[in-house]
């Protein structure tokens, strides 16, 4: 018996819009990892952009300051 595939239309009803939290947490994230903290350039893993919290908020913080 073969399975059966259902068509769904993607209308993205449901998807809320994007927040400027989030906007803020995409532009994190397209930060590359570079093996320290984007902040305050204490040593981190090759994954990890932020060592902590503060240093992520503190980033945002003054990238909207230098706009």
């Amino acid at each position: 018996m073969d399975p059966i595939q259902e068509s769904v239309q993607d209308d993205k009803a449901g998807v809320p819009a994007a927040t400027p939290a989030s906007v803020q947490l995409r532009a994190r994230q397209a930060l590359p990892p570079k093996g320290a903290c984007w902040y305050c350039d204490k040593p981190l893993d090759n994954v990890r952009r932020f060592c902590d919290k503060e240093c992520a908020d503190a980033f945002d913080e003054e990238k909207e300051y230098t706009r």
